[in-house]
């Protein structure tokens, strides 16, 4: 691989623009590096969840998780690869159906919360939903393979069964949402 990154300060992006993978050049502003972008964020918000102790599967499910995003974001950088397959999604779905096979039906809508790192797997889960707006938002002007906005519409599937989990195995129970909630009382005197 060689040192490919032994230049990191290059002031090629001084006047608002930067490269993608094919060597073209667009507006830091573009749909396409505002979707790498959140895709990086992600990635990026995944990585403070495994600094968290973490059971050992699903620690290691987030790392190919991380692996994963960062094939998403080289897919994203140079319009017309394809890096993201089908399999990719089918490994999620299963990951999902494992991890969420020992949990309980939910009957109630659940808050973010309980352990830090189901919080955290919240903080994941909502940072997945705006890649996934992002990249929608890209496919209106640009081509998006099927196969990268189901990778991300099944990573916040997983991400909020990983954080129901992590409670679950902390011994800690859902944060449900209660209807009706007093929320204090008569409010301020």
């Amino acid at each position: 691989m060689g040192h490919r990154l032994s230049k990191i300060v290059t002031r090629t992006g001084d006047a608002g623009t930067t490269g993608l993978g094919d060597g073209s050049r667009v507006a830091k502003d573009a749909a396409r590096i505002d979707a790498i972008g959140a895709v990086d964020e992600l990635n990026s918000s995944i990585g403070v969840l495994l600094a968290e102790a973490l059971p050992d599967d699903v620690a290691a499910c987030l790392v190919d998780v991380q692996h994963d995003l960062f094939d998403l974001g080289g897919e994203l950088s140079i319009p017309g690869y394809e890096a993201v397959r089908g399999d990719h999604v089918a490994r999620l779905e299963e990951q999902v159906e494992h991890f969420n096979a020992a949990l309980a039906p939910l009957k109630e809508f659940v808050l973010p919360g309980g352990t830090r790192a189901a919080a955290l797997a919240h903080v994941a889960r909502t940072v997945c939903r705006r890649a996934e707006r992002a990249i929608v938002h890209l496919g209106h002007t640009d081509a998006v393979s099927e196969p990268m906005r189901r990778y991300v519409n099944r990573l916040s599937d997983l991400l909020f069964v990983l954080a129901r989990a992590l409670n679950q195995r902390a011994g800690r129970p859902d944060v449900l949402w209660q209807k009706g909630r007093d929320r204090g009382g008569d409010g301020p005197h």
